[in-house]
Formats: C-alpha cells, sequence, structure tokens
C-alpha cells in the first residue's frame, strides 16, 4: 500500500490534497494564493506599489439640505417665540408687582391723576373744537381768527415759556450726598410732574419747554446748554396736592433717588410759585403756520 494510503487520509482527501497541491505549483510566484474568506482587490497588491482604492462618499442630496435648514429654523424660531413670551410674562409681572404693592390710598391718587389728565385733555379738544366752529361761521375768517389768536396768546406765551408764570405749586428739592443722581432720573422726576398735571416748570435757572433736555457731566447735570449742580431744585405749576403725590408716592421717582443715589429729596406746596425763567422765540427754519 501507498504511503499517502496508510490510512490517515481517505480516497476523497487524498485527491483535493493532490489538486490543491498541483494548482499552487502552475500559479506565478510573484502572486501569493489565495486564502479562503478574504477576497483581495487587484490595487492591493503590495508587490505593485499600487495604494486601495478609497471611495468617495455620496454627496448629500438636497433633499436632505432642506431637511435640515427647515429642522434648524423651526428650532430657533421656537426659541425666540419661548423668550419673547418669557419677557412679555416678566413685564406684566412687573407691572402687576408694581400696582399692588401699592395701598389703596395710593391707587385712588393714580386713578385721581390719570382722571384729572383726561379732562383736561377733553376739555383741551372741545375749546379747539369751538375755535374751530367760531372761525367757520365767521363772515370774516381772517378777522376771527386774528381775535382767537390774540386771546390764546398769554396761555400760548406760558406754554412755550416766553412769559413769566405764578400760581400754586411745589418746591422740589433735590441734594446729592456721595452718590451723583443722573440726567435720566432728573429727567423721570420733571415727566413725572407733567403727568400729574404741572404747567410751568423749571429746574433750576431752566425753563422747561418741550425739547428740553438733559445730559450727565463730570460735574453735575446739563440742561439746555446750561451746566447745572446739586442742589437741584425744580418748581412746578399746578394742583400741589397732585403734584407732590407724583414725586412722594411709594415706589416713585423720589424714593428712587433716596435709596438709590442715597440723596435727599424734600417737597414743598406753596400758593406762589413764581417762575421768572423765560425762553426765547424759536425761529422755525421748515414749520409754518396754517393760513
Amino acid at each position: 500500500m501507498s504511503p499517502l494510503f496508510d490510512g490517515s487520509f481517505s480516497r476523497g482527501e487524498h485527491m483535493r490534497h493532490t489538486l490543491r497541491k498541483k494548482r499552487d505549483e502552475q500559479m506565478p510566484k510573484s502572486i501569493p494564493p489565495r486564502r479562503p474568506g478574504r477576497v483581495r482587490a487587484p490595487s492591493d497588491d503590495t508587490q505593485t506599489g499600487a495604494f486601495p482604492v478609497v471611495r468617495r462618499r455620496p454627496l448629500r442630496t438636497l433633499n436632505s439640505n432642506a431637511t435640515r435648514v427647515r429642522l434648524v429654523t423651526s428650532v430657533l424660531v421656537a426659541l425666540m417665540c419661548a423668550l419673547l413670551g418669557f419677557g412679555y410674562a416678566v413685564q406684566v409681572r412687573n407691572n402687576q408687582s408694581s400696582y399692588q404693592s401699592l395701598s389703596e390710598e395710593e391707587l385712588v391718587r393714580v386713578l385721581d391723576e390719570t382722571s384729572n389728565q383726561v379732562d383736561k385733555l377733553e376739555e383741551r379738544k372741545s375749546q379747539l373744537n369751538q375755535q374751530l366752529t367760531s372761525i367757520k361761521s365767521a363772515a370774516d375768517k381772517q378777522k376771527e381768527a386774528a381775535r382767537i389768536a390774540q386771546q390764546n396768546e398769554q396761555s400760548s406765551g406760558i406754554l412755550s415759556g416766553r412769559l413769566p408764570a405764578q400760581g400754586r405749586g411745589v418746591v422740589v428739592r433735590v441734594t446729592e450726598d456721595s452718590d451723583r443722581v443722573d440726567a435720566s432720573t432728573m429727567f423721570n422726576l420733571i415727566e413725572e410732574l407733567r403727568n400729574a398735571g404741572a404747567e410751568v416748570i423749571s429746574f433750576n435757572d431752566v425753563r422747561v419747554v418741550t425739547n428740553t433736555y438733559l445730559l450727565d457731566t463730570r460735574t453735575g447735570l446739563q440742561c439746555d446748554h446750561a451746566k447745572l449742580h446739586s442742589p437741584y431744585v425744580v418748581k412746578a405749576i399746578g394742583d400741589p396736592d397732585s403734584l407732590q403725590n407724583a414725586i412722594q408716592i411709594a415706589g416713585g421717582v423720589g424714593s428712587r433717588i433716596k435709596v438709590q443715589f442715597h440723596a435727599s429729596v424734600s417737597v414743598d406746596q406753596s400758593d406762589s410759585v413764581r417762575i421768572d425763567q423765560v425762553r426765547r422765540v424759536q425761529d422755525y427754519q421748515y414749520a409754518k403756520p396754517v393760513e
């Protein structure tokens, strides 16, 4: 018996071994035999020095990009809506808390001031309507308009700051301590007096009119080109009780000046507040009266 058939191999195994040996002998030496379970690409040949082929990633389609843009946009819009809602809720809560902290008497004062402003606006509207009707019904409209203008000259001169004024009102004094009161706070004080019905206001030596402005400087404040220093004296002609309540109301501008700037604020009522400061008539370049 041949040594190949010594019992260690069967006939089938012997034939497969012989065929595999012949196939390996016939293959070129430069090409390594194929191993079962691994497929080698032609470009993986290390003897030829070729590099493996790396396939490019497929480009993203327009649909996928559009979907991603829509998703990002939706997220940003939702975030902005959430921020706006949060800001609105905080503002409403602050307004509610500011009114909730007021006492019943203080709420009545605020309501009275608002009602007085509405009544004055309605009264002024009625006066203007009567004057307009009088001009339209007059035979000589120019003469009637001149008469009404002369009639309103005194009141308009006081409102525009061309004429001095005297009447009941208050005198507000703000004296700084270690901290300086800024221009925005003093402007709020003037606006509170206006909202309370002040007809004429002066700030130290400056007559306050519609185009009055305040600025911060190194040494104090600047009001309409005039440099002012503490103590600041604000005179206002109007209903004394309403003007005093506008400054001394709890949580109002007077309290903020005391707490934030550690300054002293005093409000004195007077039956004779005199404001002698006047303003020069402004020369209008573009505005012309309606004929």
